[in-house]
């Protein structure tokens, strides 16, 4: 099985940063994408930032100029360092990849990170 693990989230004010991290490890041959998603209470999940494996990389408009992601494909782990942090930016995030394990592409998801941003 393929397994992801986030790390990084906490409490900060607004305008801080945080940065989170996310290692996949398990049975992989091949990752593909790897990126994050949040979901924040009585909202739905939505995408935050994705990678290829070749470095192409897509931001949702609201975190443009403010978050970047990037990951280190020998480690198979993504980052997304988060500044100007906005208190709307609350929510649990996931790490997720697409991954080639036991014979097939599938997407894994992690359990989620909490980033609480005050005012």
């Amino acid at each position: 099985q393929v397994q992801l693990v986030e790390s990084g989230g906490g409490l900060v004010q607004g305008g801080g940063s945080l940065r989170l991290s996310c290692v996949a490890s398990g049975s992989i041959f091949s990752i593909n994408t790897m990126g994050w998603y949040r979901q924040a209470p009585g909202k739905q999940r939505e995408l935050v930032a994705s990678i290829t494996s070749a470095g192409r990389s897509n931001y949702a408009d609201f975190v443009k100029g403010r978050f970047t992601i990037s990951r280190d494909n020998a480690k198979n782990t993504v980052y997304l360092q988060m500044n100007v942090l906005k208190p709307e930016d609350t929510a649990v995030y996931y790490c997720y990849c697409r991954a080639y394990a036991n014979d097939r592409w599938a997407d894994y998801w992690g359990q989620g990170t909490q980033v609480t941003v005050s005012s």
